[in-house]
């Protein structure tokens, strides 16, 4: 393979999709510009479907639009829609306890909050980009001022409602590895590293080392025991290759961070072959929801299909993998789930892609976006590999 040629291939075609598709889709659908923010729940062809609001959502296309923005082509129209979704969360998606609600109307009305702080995190991210788009340091600072909430509702007991009893002790992988990526978006806003910040990512990196890496089934769990003990249970037992692909590529940009450190590149390359491994669908190609590490049925009812998001997160770290090491056989891994997904997923008659297939790759429902799936992880994709390619 001639890596320039591939690679320059590649930057094109995300540049172009980002552009000319992604974007204009959820700008003209989606972007509210009675109420400002985004709307997520549309069908194939744009059409709202239900008018409630995803506060994850208005953080993350928050973000989205600044980062393409910074990264990509600095149109007024991407910081302007920014800018609406970051105003809508600060009106609109803050309880008075300072804990952001899940989903609120149209107009803001709040109708329903969940005990995590992912709201939170996407606010943070949201407002960090923007800063760096618009010059803006308040919002930097107001970046900083929402991670240390999240940090104060995460150490404060009672604050969030734990997800089980006390006869079930246990810490989950996905708030560990998304305060890394948290972090260090708010680390590159701000223009300088607060010591609590390098204590935090160092602390999420150092629980997914000791506790949810289990070399003894060569996975990364989703749910451990507080010291790491494994959890024989079904949800303790539960492989998400997605999320552990993408908390690979979130480690390599740490390492990338710290001149590359050695100990975390290597880390991070250990939980992306392992998560291959047990991903990747030999039968049908793509990547898999769930497995079991210890090989029973996966009970989730979405255990076979092929989910949009993990696709995504499967071609950044291949592409991120390939920047740390030079290693052609993640360019081969790139070409592979790039193959798999640009042929089944993006819907080249009314724009933007599938989220959710059979495990055969057929289209299980045609729908855009909904609360979970909107202009996050497929521009957050283009944007990265873009990025990646040109360097």
């Amino acid at each position: 393979m001639d890596a320039k040629k591939y690679l320059d291939y590649w930057a094109d075609r995300y540049r172009s999709d980002l552009t000319g598709n992604i974007m204009p889709f959820w700008m003209e659908h989606g972007l509210d510009r009675v109420n400002g923010g985004v709307y997520t729940c549309l069908d194939r062809d744009g059409s709202l479907m239900d008018s409630t609001k995803s506060v994850w959502f208005q953080g993350r296309f928050g973000f989205i639009a600044a980062f393409a923005y910074n990264n990509v082509e600095k149109r007024q129209e991407w910081l302007d829609a920014s800018k609406s979704c970051i105003d809508f969360i600060e009106k609109y998606c803050i309880d008075t306890d300072g804990h952001m609600y899940f989903e609120v109307t149209a107009d803001g009305t709040p109708l329903r909050k969940r005990r995590y702080v992912f709201s939170e995190g996407f606010a943070a991210i949201a407002m960090a980009e923007y800063s760096i788009a618009s010059g803006d340091k308040s919002y930097a600072e107001k970046a900083m001022k929402m991670l240390e909430h999240i940090i104060y509702m995460l150490d404060t007991p009672g604050f969030l409602s734990p997800k089980y009893l006390p006869s079930m002790e246990a810490q989950g992988h996905s708030i560990t590895m998304i305060l890394i990526n948290t972090a260090s978006r708010v680390r590159e806003a701000l223009g300088y590293e607060p010591e609590m910040l390098r204590q935090r990512i160092d602390r999420s990196l150092d629980a997914i080392r000791r506790y949810f890496m289990h070399p003894e089934f060569k996975a990364l769990l989703e749910m451990v025991g507080p010291d790491g003990e494994f959890i024989d249970t079904i949800a303790g037992r539960t492989i998400n290759p997605g999320h552990c692909i993408e908390t690979a590529w979130f480690i390599l940009e740490e390492a990338r961070y710290r001149g590359w450190d050695k100990s975390l590149v290597d880390m991070a390359l250990t939980i992306l072959d392992w998560s291959w491994e047990w991903g990747w669908d030999k039968e049908y190609g793509g990547i898999i929801n769930f497995r079991d590490c210890r090989n029973f049925p996966s009970q989730d009812y979405a255990q076979d299909m092929k989910f949009w998001w993990p696709q995504t997160e499967a071609i950044i770290a291949t592409l991120y993998a390939y920047r740390a090491t030079g290693e052609s056989r993640y360019l081969d891994m790139h070409r592979q789930i790039s193959d798999w997904t640009y042929a089944h997923f993006p819907d080249y008659e009314k724009g933007e892609w599938y989220g959710y297939l059979h495990r055969d790759g057929s289209v299980a429902q045609p729908a855009k976006g909904n609360l979970f799936k909107g202009p996050f992880h497929i521009p957050r994709m283009m944007i990265r590999s873009f990025m990646l390619c040109t360097e």
